[in-house]
């Protein structure tokens, strides 16, 4: 008997990749919703796996999706963080102003 795939074991790994970058890239909230949903799918699929382990291939996927989901939750509750002290110190808007003026003299180059 041919072992099948694991579902959402692809996707639980999709999810906690796209977790990582989108902490970094995008202040960490988006990063903690793919992180949540990664590990849910992970916990399903190991879940799933868990019933009848000779039937499943992909666990491997699925550790790696719980891995990078921790790692995209992580980093985004970090960045979380460091936006809202941003925010509330005033440094935000200043940080804002400065990649406008480096961007305004890049474009009169």
């Amino acid at each position: 008997m041919e072992k099948q795939k694991l579902p959402n074991a692809s996707t639980s790994l999709v999810m906690g990749i796209l977790s990582i970058v989108t902490a970094c890239c995008c202040y960490g909230i988006p990063g903690l919703i793919f992180g949540f949903i990664g590990l849910n799918m992970a916990k399903k699929a190991k879940a799933v796996h868990d019933e009848n382990p000779e039937q499943y291939q992909g666990i491997g996927n699925v550790n790696a999706g719980r891995i990078t989901s921790i790692i995209g939750i992580v980093l985004g509750v970090i960045f979380l963080i460091i936006l809202i002290y941003l925010v509330a110190t005033g440094k935000f808007t200043e940080m804002i102003e400065q990649q406008q003026q480096m961007i305004e003299q890049m474009q009169n180059q």
